[in-house]
């Protein structure tokens, strides 16, 4: 209350320090004058070759490639998927799904650090810049940033356990504007950068960083075509077709 009065009124009594984050990892609440934290600073963090993440650019060509197939999407959690609301759904979980059932499959591009020798905390805005290309006229990208918890976690059930700490997609028909809907030229490279949203994690000494880079997120998200059609929803089953995405 003492928020919308303060926005929405400009009635005093409200202050950013009144409410507070729970911060993931660390499983506390913290109370921030100024979010992201004055002392935090931007960090870039880069895809390298062989699957790996760096905290340095490197001046060497490396390319990752996966065919994506609408017609066996990735899906966003376990299968069978049970419908939303029924009784024994696990649809309001699936942000805790762990990642490793999809983290195998050929249509999804996985880049880790090595294992952390501290812990790492990350408070602020996510975003991904990506350089990627594909072999049809339109495309998705899904980013996850990932917490992979280690092999040796004291909890038994959390040994190799994938967190989602968040996760966004971008469609590329949108890159020239979300009222421009444009066909991408088949193997031309395109940048999508766009934002993962806030976030408040600690990844713990132990654990893994881990970004995962795919083109299909179902039923959570429409398939794309791959194909560039004026309207998606009205696209006849022709026009699904596979692509190979390729991330520079």
């Amino acid at each position: 209350a003492k928020f919308f009065a303060h926005y929405l009124k400009d009635e005093p009594g409200f202050d950013l320090e009144d409410p507070a984050s729970f911060q993931t990892g660390s499983n506390t609440w913290q109370y921030y004058s100024h979010f992201p934290p004055r002392e935090s600073r931007s960090t870039s963090l880069y895809l390298a070759g062989a699957g790996l993440l760096s905290w340095s650019s490197s001046t060497t060509t490396a390319t990752a490639s996966y065919l994506s197939d609408p017609a066996n999407p990735v899906p966003y959690r376990h299968r069978p998927i049970q419908p939303t609301y029924s009784d024994d759904s696990q649809w309001y979980n699936w942000l805790t799904e762990d990642q490793r059932f999809v983290t195998g499959r050929n249509d999804v591009a996985v880049f880790k650090l090595p294992a952390l020798t501290q812990n790492l905390t990350l408070t602020g805005e996510v975003v991904a810049d990506i350089f990627a290309s594909t072999t049809g006229s339109d495309n998705d990208l899904v980013v996850k940033l990932i917490d992979r918890y280690p092999g040796d976690d004291p909890a038994p059930e959390m040994r190799g356990y994938q967190l989602i700490v968040n996760a966004e997609i971008f469609r590329g028909r949108y890159l020239s504007g979300f009222d421009r809907p444009t066909a991408l030229t088949p193997g031309s490279i395109h940048e999508y950068k766009f934002s993962l949203h806030d976030v408040d994690h600690v990844f713990k000494a132990g654990h893994t960083v881990m970004v995962e880079i795919q083109s299909t997120w179902f039923p959570l998200y429409d398939r794309n075509p791959q194909t560039f059609v004026p309207n998606i929803m009205k696209a006849k089953p022709s026009k699904y077709k596979p692509a190979t995405i390729t991330i520079y």
